[in-house]
């Protein structure tokens, strides 16, 4: 269903890139699971806080799949870190990142569930994270 497509262009332009945040309250259903509230404020709670720690991070959509009540992008990301990322402090260092996302829409076309997959080890490596094995 190319409404569904186009609805998910739409949430990454407006929402993800932050053009235009309050298309969240057409685009996302009350029950879509966000960060530490449901629907579109959980969702922009979300995006909210990853943008304070990269304040110019831009999605790239590469490609946009929909069939039926689902939709799955695949999508490049770039920011500068310029606030905490977790418990790491601002570095000013540029990363590059991908990921999939996975949509699932209600009956009246809204994204009612967003799981996503993406390099976020590749992020952490890119601002200096290093990984301690753990002792035997």
């Amino acid at each position: 269903m190319s409404d569904h497509a186009d609805t998910a262009r739409r949430f990454v332009a407006d929402v993800w890139n932050g053009e235009r945040e309050d298309s969240a309250y057409d685009l996302v259903a009350a029950g879509c699971p966000g960060f530490g509230a449901h629907g579109p404020e959980g969702v922009l709670a979300w995006h909210r806080d990853r943008r304070a720690s990269f304040p110019d991070l831009r999605y790239e959509l590469l490609d946009v799949v929909a069939d039926g009540s689902r939709a799955a992008l695949r999508w490049h990301a770039t920011g500068t870190q310029e606030g905490p990322f977790g418990p790491v402090p601002p570095t000013g260092t540029a990363v590059s990142y991908a990921g999939a996302t996975f949509l699932t829409f209600d009956a009246d076309g809204r994204i009612a569930d967003v799981w996503s997959v993406n390099e976020l080890f590749q992020l952490l490596q890119q601002l200096g994270v290093g990984v301690v094995a753990p002792e035997a």
